[in-house]
């Protein structure tokens, strides 16, 4: 069976996920890099493979998956090791409602692509576009602490990582970057903590990643 191949870039959050699931699931897998800084993903020949032009795409047993949060659900139905969703029906919808407050309400309006678009098209300052930045993160993770406080223990759900602190973790590295505070928000600071303790997190890191020159 061929190696898995993951079209990454160091800094996608997107991205940044998928490295995590598949460090958790233990799977190893060449990651090549598709540099959205020099629009790479727009090149026809990525096209032909992601008609989105958008990474993460992960080729695997045979399949190109695109999506970082369909490509986790598939990693944890296919890989019975370390579940990332829990099973029962109420537990399930918890965490994939966390996941998604993070990856479906807070990371899109600040994709890079986004972000260009403020600057180059609608001509807005750096100052003005990390404001927005931050503007959106200050409004969706206090619901995410909300969200989480009940049922969290080490991690976000529970003692184990699971899908839901997949997501925060790069949302977290993200609100640094922007100097976002977040003192006001423990329980995501003590799942992030016990996650990066944990080596499938510290390696997916994008200081631990190949740059593109």
């Amino acid at each position: 069976m061929s190696r898995p191949i993951l079209y990454d870039y160091w800094r996608s959050s997107a991205a940044y996920r998928v490295r995590i699931a598949l460090n958790l699931k233990g799977i190893d897998y060449e990651s090549r890099q598709v540099d959205l800084r020099e629009d790479a993903q727009k090149a026809e020949a990525y096209r032909a493979l992601n008609p989105q032009g958008l990474v993460p795409m992960l080729e695997i047993d045979g399949l190109r998956l695109t999506q970082s949060l369909a490509i986790i659900n598939y990693l944890d139905l296919k890989y019975a090791n370390q579940p990332l969703i829990p099973a029962s029906a109420a537990e399930r919808a918890h965490v994939v409602a966390m996941a998604m407050a993070i990856a479906c309400d807070i990371h899109p309006l600040n994709n890079l692509r986004v972000l260009k678009y403020l600057k180059n098209e609608l001509g807005h300052s750096q100052d003005e576009i990390d404001r927005w930045y931050a503007h959106w993160i200050a409004e969706g993770l206090p619901a995410l602490e909300a969200m989480a406080l009940p049922r969290a223990g080490k991690f976000l759900f529970g003692d184990a990582p699971t899908g839901a602190d997949v997501c925060l973790v790069p949302q977290l590295y993200n609100a640094r970057r922007f100097n976002v505070p977040l003192d006001d928000y423990p329980t995501l600071l003590r799942a992030e903590e016990n996650a990066n303790q944990l080596d499938a997190f510290a390696a997916a890191h994008p200081d631990r990643q190949q740059v593109p020159a």
